[in-house]
């Protein structure tokens, strides 16, 4: 399977709104993948839709087609939206999704300590 075709626009991610799936949104740069993080992204499913918004970090490690594709590549996100120019609060706006969950923050910290870890076995 071409995980790829799991990556849409956001008119796309508006028309799958279904009123018997709950659809939760996690908003993250998906730049750095960790086990922890999939294991958080596995707790968040739950048997509602996920919807990853890949959104642009300050200082990337991956371009975001890459990011969008590392995304939709865990079998745990249903779809990668890429939001390309739009806003994560239009995303929110259009897909009204009933729970979103911001891990950008967490995925900087991530991002970091991976940069850490490199400098420190280059040390070694």
């Amino acid at each position: 399977m071409d995980t790829r075709a799991k990556i849409i626009d956001l008119a796309s991610a508006a028309r799958l709104r279904n009123p018997d799936v709950r659809v939760k949104l996690v908003a993250g740069y998906f730049d750095v993948l960790t086990p922890d993080l999939v294991r958080r992204l596995r707790s968040l499913s739950d048997g509602a839709r996920l919807i990853a918004v890949v959104l642009d970090p300050p200082k990337p490690l991956l371009p975001a087609q890459a990011r969008a594709e590392l995304a939709a590549a865990l079998s745990v996100i249903d779809y990668v939206l890429s939001p390309q120019g739009e806003s994560l609060e239009k995303a929110i706006e259009q897909i009204r999704p009933d729970e979103v969950v911001r891990e950008d923050l967490a995925d900087e910290k991530r991002s970091q300590a991976l940069i850490e870890h490199v400098y420190e076995r280059q040390k070694s």
